[in-house]
């Protein structure tokens, strides 16, 4: 890691010693160039009263007085009438032990500006924040500070606040630092920004009605956090401090990806988490069978490679690399699916590995009504439901299907595998949504309530009794949801997306006084803001080297 210049928490340094000596002797400046001549000096010389004003102004001269500049009273005091001033800090060395933070500018100006031109160069450096783009393209908030950072207000920037230094951090092709003079100032900046992130994010202006078109009367909290009922994360801190430690000590020197990636050998694709004794790792050529342990896992040595071709159906085992594995009957049989084309999740069938013997039983096609459709993930019924060891139902979720597959036919008899073509998955429930859902990822809770995320960013849950209809849709927050999951009880869920994770307290009081999830109740306006957890912009740029 950075050393510990390089660490965002720590205080900017306003100077550094040396420069700022060099800088102060440039910025004093002599009232004239001119030489004055050197008087003759006497034992018996006296100070002579000047005579005219010519006098006056070369025994000023002789005294080579200086004074400071108007550029180095301004850096250290700046003009209360300079609008937008703020101190500029550059992060360089990225990821290294000389990492540090330097001055960029130590007096400069930032505007929010609206154009279609976001990378444009040759725009008018005149428009500031009140003007709307004459353009009749689409236009977006852009954030200039200087003439060094012009970027498009998204989440994406990252921005970190640290209110007590008065200071954000964010990412813009580097990652910068500003500082500002005043609370009032800070505050300022922070809400303009809010505003602008809105627009740019939903296409409305930033205003309460359109929060409320936005995100719903039932979920304002979501979009003011400091008006939101957080009383239920209040009581998980408590719950988190009592939860126990690990029996085993968690190895110091070796992080859990690192234990999967070195029993694997790199290139995951998927997990299958054991609740027995064993998980595994869904390569590029294959499974790697490894063993639970209290703190990590640790490989067995026995894999299972694609290329063997040991599998009854006749075809290509793998068209592409499996991109999901969901383990059954009893973590004794694990379900593979994989996309249809590179690049694309969708998938027409999956395979079905005894992990026993290592060996493909058979090949699965979806099909509904005769005609054959996609799936983009699959799930089991509920968080246990791989231990049943007669277990034959599982749910599918493709862009707007969500549905129950069941590997018996139609009468509840388990199909002849040795006799069928191409046995037929049989859909038992679900619904096919019209057009705009556009799910992307599911789970379900220990009594088989589901939990989607969608492309549009929302969460919608659903209870036990209806696929048609979700109990709770939590509004999205601008980013698409990538994976979703959701602990036994229900009572919490995680998203993520492509810069941050959202974490989520369904839980909530009704008119009643009971509590309950977001599955099995309506929420109305009793939900707590959700906690949003993002890397910090040095994190971000670690990454990229």
């Amino acid at each position: 890691m950075g050393g510990s210049q390089s660490r965002e928490d720590l205080e900017l340094s306003d100077s550094d010693t040396e420069s700022q000596h060099e800088e102060e002797e440039e910025s004093y400046q002599d009232v004239s160039n001119e030489t004055p001549e050197k008087s003759s000096s006497s034992g018996r010389s006296r100070p002579q009263t000047p005579s005219s004003f010519d006098e006056v102004e070369s025994k000023l001269k002789a005294l080579k007085l200086k004074y400071p500049s108007t550029t180095t009273q301004t850096q250290q005091s700046p003009n209360p009438n300079f609008k937008n001033g703020v101190k500029l800090y550059l992060h360089i060395g990225g990821n290294t032990p000389k990492a540090k933070w330097v001055t960029s500018e130590k007096l400069t100006s930032y505007a929010f500006i609206k154009t279609s031109k976001i990378n444009g160069q040759n725009e008018d450096e005149e428009e500031d924040e009140e003007e709307e783009s004459e353009s009749e393209e689409a236009a977006w908030w852009v954030l200039r500070v200087s003439t060094k950072i012009r970027a498009k207000v998204a989440v994406e920037m990252q921005l970190k606040t640290l209110k007590e230094q008065r200071r954000v951090d964010f990412v813009a092709e580097g990652v910068w630092a500003m500082k500002f003079f005043s609370d009032e100032d800070y505050k300022l900046f922070n809400s303009k920004y809010q505003d602008c992130l809105f627009e740019n994010t939903f296409g409305y202006e930033s205003n309460e009605a359109n929060k409320v078109k936005v995100y719903g009367k039932d979920f304002v909290g979501w979009a003011n956090p400091e008006k939101a009922d957080d009383s239920m994360w209040e009581d998980a801190e408590d719950d988190f401090m009592k939860s126990p430690g690990s029996a085993t000590p968690a190895n110091g020197n070796q992080d859990l990806r690192e234990e999967f990636e070195e029993a694997s050998n790199g290139g995951i694709q998927s997990l299958a988490l054991g609740a027995l004794d064993n998980s595994f790792l869904v390569g590029d050529s294959g499974i790697q069978v490894v063993k639970n342990l209290s703190h990590g896992i640790q490989g067995k040595g026995v894999y299972v490679n694609f290329g063997s071709g040991n599998h009854r159906s006749g075809s290509n085992l793998v068209h592409s690399t499996p991109k999901k594995a969901l383990l059954m009957r009893a973590e004794t049989n694990m379900l593979l699916m994989s996309p249809m084309n590179e690049g694309k999740l969708h998938s027409t069938g999956l395979h079905q590995l005894d992990i026993e013997t290592g060996k493909i039983i058979t090949e699965w096609k979806f099909e509904k009504d005769g005609t054959d459709i996609t799936m983009r993930d699959i799930a089991n019924d509920s968080k246990a439901a791989q231990l049943d060891p007669s277990g034959s139902t599982f749910l599918g979720l493709d862009d707007n299907r969500l549905c129950r597959w069941d590997m018996r036919d139609r009468h509840g008899i388990v199909q002849d595998l040795a006799t069928a073509n191409t046995p037929v998955l049989n859909w038992t429930q679900g619904h096919q949504f019209s057009r705009g859902t556009n799910f992307q990822c599911f789970a379900s809770t220990g009594d088989g309530s589901i939990v989607i995320g969608s492309l549009d960013g929302k969460i919608r849950l659903y209870s036990t009794n209806s696929m048609r209809q979700a109990k709770t849709a939590f509004p999205g927050l601008g980013s698409p949801i990538t994976h979703v999951d959701v602990t036994f009880d229900g009572k919490w869920i995680l998203g993520t997306t492509d810069t941050y994770l959202i974490l989520i307290c369904s839980l909530f009081t009704d008119k009643d006084g009971k509590t309950k999830t977001g599955f099995n109740g309506r929420m109305g306006n009793r939900i707590a803001a959700p906690r949003l957890l993002k890397l910090t912009p040095l994190d971000i740029t670690s990454s990229w080297r």
